[in-house]
């Protein structure tokens, strides 16, 4: 994400990494490296940035990719609105847990319990560790 943003340079790739959050860049002169944990066990647990509200958003968005890589074909297809369903039903203080399970919801309500869809949601959760 935001590869085209960023000013290139041999050490940044990227603002954010989905399939590897804290890999978008790495001993960057200017960006230091990419804190984005990609498990609940990394979770930043400090009081900066609102308490981790951007750093952390590479467990979800990384349990978004493990979906959308499993289902296949064109993310917005399926994965895409599974969690588009999913954020009308959160509110701004939703935690992870919330999150799991409001998408395990619009799996099953758009695609069936037990679907392929389903599935994948609860692959891509458990992969981020929840």
């Amino acid at each position: 994400i935001g590869n085209d943003l960023i000013i290139p340079a041999p050490t940044r790739k990227a603002l954010r990494s989905m399939s590897a959050p804290g890999t978008a860049y790495k001993n960057d002169p200017h960006l230091q490296s990419d804190p984005q944990p990609d498990h609940v066990k990394n979770k930043y647990k400090g009081s900066a940035d609102d308490h981790g509200v951007h750093v952390n958003s590479g467990i979800p968005n990384h349990a978004f990719y493990t979906t959308a890589m499993q289902l296949g074909g064109h993310s917005w297809e399926r994965a895409g609105k599974i969690w588009y369903d999913a954020l009308l039903t959160l509110g701004p203080t939703a935690d992870f847990a919330q999150c799991k399970q409001a998408t395990l919801s619009a799996a099953a309500a758009r695609y069936g319990v037990g679907s392929k869809e389903a599935k994948a949601v609860a692959d891509g959760w458990k992969k981020v560790g929840l």
